[in-house]
């Protein structure tokens, strides 16, 4: 959201608004609701709703921005981007660097391939849907990463006729790059030769995940704060995306992520991210601590969950 979120570009930032955003209590409240009705205007006006993200951090990284154009106030900022239509996109782009890579973090996905996915094809029949969903793809390599492991537990036909793999991020942009499925040489450094030789096509300098092996993949846009999640998911890939968003857009998110799973399914998170924080029920049980896997509780939802989850927001207006 997982707005999917893992690296950002650094800058020198704007130093009034650097020295405000590095404690909380030094934010005046005319800077904070300047801030929030520049929010506001992007949501109103773009559909980017930035409500449940962490303030200091967005805060910070707008003000990189506005320093790198030469504005100085939020106000002004709002002028700018009137005045020069790409700015909007440039923005957006400039605030998340979708930061992935093949089998990271591969001892995770060894225990996913070993213990998780065996006990899920145990459970289904030949011709029960299997529907895994990476939630926060960014350019697509978690997703092929998904692929790969599923072709070699099922083999391809098997795997062409059961699986379902959505990648979903917030990011237009990224999602078109998943889609070409085409990465660099230093992007597929971390796929084990025999599978590079397997599940890629060498064209040029690229390396391009094959075409016959794609049709189980679905990439869409989506926001989890936002949009409705996928159902009767057996496993969702959702890492490094929770630490972005404030304690409630966590909620929100998790809220959606329990919904989305089968009562059999799995969650895995990453090595910062919890699944129960702040959540004022215990809605996963442990799997693996290790590997931040985790098995869905079933609980019935609260009205205030259900609110809290999924009721629909507005920005303020100025």
């Amino acid at each position: 959201m997982n707005i999917h979120w893992l690296q950002f570009i650094t800058m020198l930032s704007n130093n009034a608004v650097e020295n405000s955003t590095k404690n909380h209590d030094f934010i005046s409240v005319e800077e904070r609701e300047s801030f929030e009705a520049f929010l506001s205007y992007l949501w109103k006006n773009y559909g980017v709703n930035f409500t449940d993200y962490k303030r200091h951090s967005l805060m910070r990284r707008v003000g990189q921005r506005m320093k790198f154009v030469g504005i100085s106030s939020y106000k002004d900022y709002i002028e700018y981007i009137k005045a020069y239509p790409e700015e909007p996109k440039a923005l957006f782009e400039f605030l998340p660097v979708n930061y992935t890579h093949f089998f990271r973090d591969a001892e995770t996905w060894d225990y996913i391939a070993t213990q998780v996915i065996p006990q899920i094809l145990d459970n289904k029949k030949s011709d029960d849907l299997i529907k895994v969903w990476s939630a926060g793809c960014a350019s697509g390599e978690e997703v092929y990463t998904l692929a790969i492991l599923l072709i070699e537990a099922l083999g391809v036909e098997q795997f062409n006729q059961q699986v379902r793999i959505y990648g979903t991020d917030i990011d237009p942009e990224a999602i078109e790059l998943a889609r070409q499925g085409r990465y660099c040489k230093n992007k597929i450094m971390g796929v084990p030769p025999a599978f590079r030789e397997r599940y890629f096509e060498k064209i040029d300098q690229n390396y391009i995940f094959r075409k016959e092996l794609r049709q189980p993949i679905i990439f869409a846009q989506r926001s989890l704060l936002d949009d409705a999640p996928i159902s009767k998911v057996d496993l969702l890939v959702c890492r490094n995306t929770l630490i972005y968003f404030n304690i409630r857009g966590q909620n929100r998110v998790l809220y959606r992520l329990h919904f989305g799973l089968k009562d059999t399914g799995f969650l895995v998170l990453g090595n910062q991210e919890k699944p129960n924080s702040g959540i004022d029920n215990i809605f996963f049980s442990t799997f693996s601590q290790k590997h931040r896997l985790y098995n869905k509780l079933s609980i019935s939802y609260s009205a205030h969950q259900l609110i809290e989850a999924f009721q629909q927001r507005k920005p303020r207006e100025l």
